[in-house]
């Protein structure tokens, strides 16, 4: 009998031509899966719990589950699959519950997956059970009386797979006004208890990074920090969102709101035993959940000539894919002759830095890529991340726009400044410069361009800007300031601005004399302004940009021309650095 697959005998291969594509879903509907897919990974949050009303316990994280990627859920190609992302528990509030609880988070679903809302946040006793419990009340102290989440103890892979904790225990009964309550329980981490010195409500536990995993994904399903009464502090947040009122003196405060998709634990009230209407202050609702789906590439087995080369020709034959994390900074604007900083250039970065400022890491297959190194005011550009050279500094004009704008000078009404994040990106790649200020035609001082994390400083009477400071970045393993925006300077009388952190050039003064500075090389540092106004005179030129790329053990890398180099961290992953244009090799 004739075979079709060349004579090959054995166990029948699960492939899955997924193409690694992941998509983050916000809102309940159907996906739709490739035609080559027959495997995915997910991320499944719930909504998170609500904090509880009136110096109340914080609302519990959304239950999280988390798929490895070697263990694939099997689906059906270029088929619809219904998913529903759970909303956010109520606020505790009158409405909600007499007892005062916040409400429970909603389940989110699909793929066959269940993630169970979070626990309300309680007034009174145990929180609320959910895929992580809510914070105690009064009378409910640490302990077993505080129930575990209900995630993990999930049927199926939903619970293999899951994560969900138990809430934290609060402070009291007792003579107010020392009520002080738990934390709402989080995906990575327990609530914390109430404290008694300082009076503090429990901080929400951590929610669950699923970035190593998921590149682009977040961290999610933190807890709710606990409330407080009169004289205490409310908790903090287990992730960004979710923290208690603040409770200061006799000030009530209301909880806050966990955040839409991120199923954070909402904030539990702090108030004060009277009036009455501070027995009506809400706890912050919970956040609503997220789903992210990863679509597979899998080829496993021994396979046949045909169908490698069938599989080739239609583009669905798994390439090698390297998560590569990555820092792009552009070159720094130059200073103006007649004071204005020059602007940082434009800062991009995945994996490190700032947590604000971070960009989705990018999936690289095998290959060659240019690398271009920003000079003064020029951008830098690593496969689809370009990061734009820093604005000018002002003269007789406005600033430049840029990563980060220019400082502005010299008009009456003060320097028009420039625009920073320009072309826009997100993250932000940099902030706008500071304006110039002028008294007379010959008394004047420079705006400070702007940095990374900051905007330029405005100059004043009596001193330019200072430049906006640069951001810090481990990805080369120490802790390196890149970005800041270069110094105004000041024209009779007044002080020079200062360079910002990351490279800025301080700006020049005329008395006593002193002059502007370039920004530091391969920094992407502004320039500073120069004091004097001299035909063809310049300002500090910005300092060259750097592009440093970093990726998993398994990847090689190789890097041209020999000016630019290679390590590898202690950990074990590769590190490329290039300070001049070049090719970077990817294998």
């Amino acid at each position: 009998m004739a075979r079709t697959n060349g004579g090959i005998v054995g166990k029948r291969n699960v492939t899955s031509f997924g193409k690694c594509k992941q998509t983050t879903i916000t809102s309940s509907g159907n996906h739709t899966t490739q035609p080559g897919t027959r495997l995915v990974g997910g991320v499944y949050v719930a909504g998170g719990g609500g904090g509880g009303r009136r110096y109340g316990g914080g609302g519990g994280g959304g239950g999280l589950i988390m798929t490895p990627l070697s263990q694939g859920l099997p689906v059906c190609g270029n088929t619809s699959y219904s998913v529903t992302i759970g909303g956010a528990g109520a606020a505790g509030s009158p409405s909600v519950s007499p007892d005062d609880f916040g409400g429970t988070g909603n389940d989110t679903t699909g793929f066959g997956f269940t993630a169970k809302g979070g626990g309300g946040g309680a007034h009174a006793g145990a929180g609320g059970p959910g895929g992580s419990t809510g914070g105690a009340g009064n009378g409910c102290r640490p302990g077993p009386s505080q129930a575990a989440g209900t995630q993990s103890s999930q049927s199926g892979l939903s619970g293999v797979f899951g994560f969900g904790n138990r809430g934290g225990g609060s402070l009291g009964p007792g003579g107010a006004p020392d009520y002080v309550q738990g934390g709402g329980g989080g995906a990575g981490a327990v609530g914390g208890n109430a404290g008694s010195s300082p009076l503090i409500g429990g901080a929400g536990g951590a929610g669950k990074d699923t970035s190593p995993l998921y590149p682009g994904g977040g961290t999610y399903a933190g807890g709710g920090g606990g409330g407080a009464q009169t004289c205490g502090t409310g908790g903090a947040a287990g992730n960004t969102t979710g923290d208690a009122g603040d409770s200061p003196g006799n000030s009530p405060h209301t909880g806050e709101a966990g955040g839409a998709n991120t199923g954070n634990g909402g904030g539990g009230a702090s108030a004060r035993p009277s009036p009455s209407d501070d027995q009506n202050r809400p706890g912050g609702a919970g956040g609503s959940g997220i789903v992210i789906v990863k679509e597979l590439n899998k080829a496993s087995g021994v396979w046949n000539l045909r169908s490698q080369k069938a599989r080739l020709e239609q583009g669905t034959w798994p390439k090698k894919i390297h998560d590569v994390d990555y820092l792009v900074v552009g070159g720094g604007g130059p200073g103006s002759p007649a004071g204005g900083g020059g602007g940082a250039g434009g800062y991009r970065a995945s994996g490190y830095g700032p947590s604000p400022l971070r960009g989705s890491a990018l999936q690289l297959e095998n290959g060659s890529y240019s690398i271009t190194i920003g000079g003064n005011g020029s951008s830098s550009v690593f496969s689809t991340i370009t990061s734009a050279g820093g604005g000018g500094g002002a003269g007789f004009g406005a600033a430049g726009d840029g990563g980060s704008g220019g400082g502005g000078a010299y008009t009456p009404t003060g320097g028009t400044p420039g625009d920073g994040n320009t072309p826009p990106t997100d993250p932000p790649q940099g902030n706008d410069g500071g304006a110039g200020h002028q008294v007379s035609c010959g008394s004047w001082r420079g705006g400070g361009g702007g940095g990374a994390t900051a905007a330029g400083g405005n100059a004043s009477s009596s001193a330019a800007g200072n430049g906006g400071a640069g951001a810090p970045n481990t990805i080369l393993g120490p802790d390196t300031t890149y970005a800041g925006g270069g110094g105004g300077a000041a024209y009779i009388p007044g002080t020079r601005g200062t360079g910002g952190a990351g490279g800025g050039g301080n700006g020049g003064q005329v008395s006593p004399r002193l002059n502007g500075s370039a920004g530091t090389a391969n920094t992407g540092g502004g320039g500073g302004g120069k004091s004097y106004v001299t035909p063809g005179a310049d300002g500090g030129p910005g300092g060259s940009g750097i592009v440093v790329v970093r990726a998993p053990s398994n990847t090689t890398f190789a890097v041209t021309p020999g000016c630019n180099t290679l390590s590898t961290h202690p950990g074990g992953n590769k590190i490329a650095k290039f300070i001049a244009s070049g090719t970077l090799t990817i294998s």
